[in-house]
Parts: C-alpha cells; sequence; structure tokens
C-alpha cells in the first residue's frame, strides 16, 4: 500500500491574496467561488498538484523545510524577471556563469522557492 500526495498546503495570512499570486506564477485560474477574506483555497494546475492556501494566525519566521520548485516553459532568467514582477523578491542567487544553478525567490508571504532552468537549457547545456 502506498499514499497519494492530495495537495501541497502552504499556511498563510491571506489565502485569497496568495491564490492569486500564485494563480499568476502557474497560469491556473483560481476558484470563481473564492473571494477576499476566505479561510482557505486552492488552485488546480492541470500538472502537478493541488495548492492548497490555509489562513493560520502566526507569521512565517524561518526558512521553509519544504518548497515547490519551477520549471518554466520560457528561460529561467525571464520566468525570474516575470515572477519578480508579480511581487516575489529574490532570497539567493544560485545561478553559475556557465548557467547551470537556479534563483531562490519568496511569495509575498515570504515562502520560498526555487526557479530551475528551463528543459530546453537543460538540454542545451548537455549538447
Amino acid at each position: 500500500m502506498v499514499s497519494v500526495v492530495q495537495n501541497v498546503a502552504i499556511d498563510c495570512a491571506d489565502p485569497y491574496g496568495l491564490a492569486r499570486f500564485w494563480s499568476g506564477v502557474t497560469g491556473c485560474p483560481p476558484d470563481p467561488d473564492d473571494e477576499p477574506g476566505a479561510m482557505e483555497t486552492q488552485l488546480t494546475p492541470a500538472q502537478g498538484p493541488v495548492l492548497y492556501f490555509n489562513r493560520v494566525p502566526e507569521a512565517k519566521t524561518v526558512k521553509n523545510r519544504i518548497h515547490l520548485c519551477l520549471r518554466p516553459e520560457t528561460s529561467r532568467d525571464l520566468e525570474v524577471e516575470r515572477l519578480l514582477g508579480l511581487g516575489a523578491t529574490l532570497v539567493a542567487d544560485r545561478r553559475d556563469p556557465d548557467g547551470s544553478g537556479w534563483a531562490v525567490l519568496a511569495d509575498p508571504e515570504g515562502n520560498e522557492f526555487c526557479v530551475l532552468r528551463s528543459a530546453s537549457e537543460r538540454a542545451a547545456a548537455d549538447l
């Protein structure tokens, strides 16, 4: 017997607001029944796990022990710039001069996530 991952839960102060940010990241529209002030909400991307946002009373205080890693359809660097424009912040730049590496960003509530190289960037590096 095995377990199936139901969703990735993200604790936050504003589930609706954070879901809207991640909607912009993933291109997955928010549930039309969700509204500001909701205690919980979720996004259901066509690919990948459900992202479940749950209101909690405490603020984030330390580094995430689990985080999302994103592989963009476009280049890693273009995606980093797009996400910064959506409201993310750069936490750590782990990109190397040879094009390898990743960027660590944080969403508007401080939850870290990584942006990896795209599949085409990885393939080009393997040539």
